[in-house]
């Protein structure tokens, strides 16, 4: 049994992160529990990484609030947590009579959101602003930007963690007990006691609420998959581009993006299916991403594609409903002290910390909540060699000549680079977890170079046998048996 805390978090994906941080700006004891072996392993990193305006929510709702607040506020934040962001703009393509109302209806909806400098534009504005970009008009949204969202995430985290925060990783939830005036979290491992229990569990948010009592919340899981695009087709997008939204799907439709690296995503689709955990890429939805992709950006070609991926969003209405449903934040009657954050989609990345912010508030209305004055809002993220000056890559290889060896070509990382990454302030030993901290093995050949150097080093560092690395997940092990 471990010693009782004030605060439990359930889930470590941007939301759990973000709570974690906005709690540990207090005096209180604070663990986050999260079952797989790493930060961001579901939801939160599988996804465009945008950072949403606001004008896709409904008026008056959750989503809407959050969502405005996170995207006005997000400059301040990557500048705290030293994260690649962007403000690139974006568009809202359409090309028939119906899109074109479609696109007034947006406009209209964001700003009664309080969205800023929202407009129509002409066809001959989009070829100013995204020349390869094919449509009849378009919304234009100044305000929206992108960001790598793994990196996000685990920034929140590795921030909470140097606040006081505790990470306990491998940890599955299997049951939650209430007992006088505490909670008695059973995992895989041991047992938490705890005053306060947040349950931001994604995925699985309907599991752990039913482990307090509340049977009334279902996630439906529905998978997008994407297409990643090789960084020579950077030329042809700046800015994410998107059709006019599928009402019936509850989706924002197969969209262009390009990430803050340097890449380009086709994606997602939106397909309901049964179970959580499937990430599976199927033939015939490369295929219709592709097709849809086309009618915007003709120039895409096979060529170009390196990698694709899916993420699945736990929505809380059915096919059959189809839509959204607003964001579940907050306490229910007869069970107190328990947070329920369900149903936390897109925007979910943008409204991270608004919705911790409001965490917070809820707990401070019951408790005497004091400062935490060694609060430092500031996270120091591993500096990209390839992105410095000659000048400063001569100084840093002086410094440490482990900057003068390259371990990824495609992504030019040190071997400096993957020792920080290694020694992560999480205390990550996963191949992934070393990638997406430092884009190693997200090249053009994915890892075909850097792969096996990696995991020497990582088996040197943590005194590992080939047998005990795994890539990301528990069962996820690489090598079994000896080769010569």
């Amino acid at each position: 049994m471990k010693d009782k805390y004030d605060v439990v978090v359930i889930g470590a994906g941007v939301v759990g992160s973000a709570v974690a941080r906005e709690l540990s700006r207090y005096k209180l004891k604070v663990a986050v529990l999260e079952k797989e072996m790493d930060v961001v392993c579901e939801t939160s990193g599988r996804n465009s990484g945008v950072i949403h305006a606001g004008f896709n929510s409904k008026p008056g709702t959750l989503m809407a609030k959050y969502c405005v607040e996170g995207c006005l506020g997000f400059d301040k934040v990557a500048e705290e947590l030293d994260i690649p962001f962007k403000r690139t703009g974006k568009l809202v393509v359409g090309f028939t009579k119906d899109d074109i109302e479609g696109l007034e209806e947006l406009k209209s909806k964001g700003e009664k959101n309080g969205v800023p400098g929202l407009r129509i534009i002409s066809e001959k504005e989009i070829t100013e602003k995204q020349p390869y970009v094919k449509g009849k008009a378009a919304l234009f949204s100044p305000m929206t930007g992108i960001v790598n969202p793994i990196v996000y995430t685990i920034a929140l985290a590795e921030n909470a963690c140097q606040n006081g925060v505790e990470f306990f990783l491998e940890r599955e939830v299997k049951g939650i007990k209430r007992i006088e005036d505490h909670y008695e979290i059973s995992t895989n491992n041991e047992t938490f006691k705890t005053k306060w229990v947040i349950n931001s569990a994604g995925l699985n948010s309907d599991k752990i609420a039913e482990m307090v009592g509340i049977e009334d919340y279902k996630i439906y899981p529905c998978r997008g998959e994407y297409f990643i695009l090789d960084k020579n087709f950077s030329k042809y997008l700046t800015m994410p581009s998107y059709p006019v939204p599928n009402k019936k799907e509850g989706g924002l439709g197969i969209h262009l993006t390009p990430s803050v690296d340097g890449n380009v995503l086709i994606g997602p689709s939106a397909v309901y299916i049964d179970e959580k955990d499937n990430y599976s890429a199927t033939q015939k939805v490369m295929d219709m991403l592709i097709e849809g992709g086309k009618k915007m950006l003709p120039q895409l070609a096979r060529k170009y594609f390196i990698r694709n991926f899916s993420g699945i969003r736990p929505k809380l209405v059915s096919k059959e409903k189809g839509g959204y449903a607003d964001f579940v934040i907050g306490e229910r009657e007869g069970i107190p002290n328990v947070i329920n954050l369900i149903g936390i989609e897109s925007p979910g990345l943008t409204s991270a910390l608004p919705i911790a912010r409001d965490v917070v508030k809820i707990i401070d209305k019951k408790e005497i909540l004091q400062e935490n004055e060694k609060f430092n809002p500031i996270r120091k993220g591993i500096l990209k060699f390839n992105e410095q000056s000659d000048e400063k890559q001569a100084e840093l290889i002086k410094q440490d000549p482990d900057y003068g060896e390259i371990f990824c070509r495609c992504e030019t990382v040190t071997k400096h680079e993957i020792l920080e990454a290694i020694h992560n302030p999480l205390g990550v030993k996963t191949l992934t977890g070393i990638k997406n901290r430092t884009r190693a093995m997200m090249g053009r050949c994915q890892g075909g170079y850097c792969q096996t150097r990696i995991v020497k080093l990582l088996m040197k560092e943590y005194n590992l046998e080939p047998e005990e690395v795994r890539y990301s997940r528990k069962n996820g092990y690489l090598f079994e048996g000896r080769v010569r």
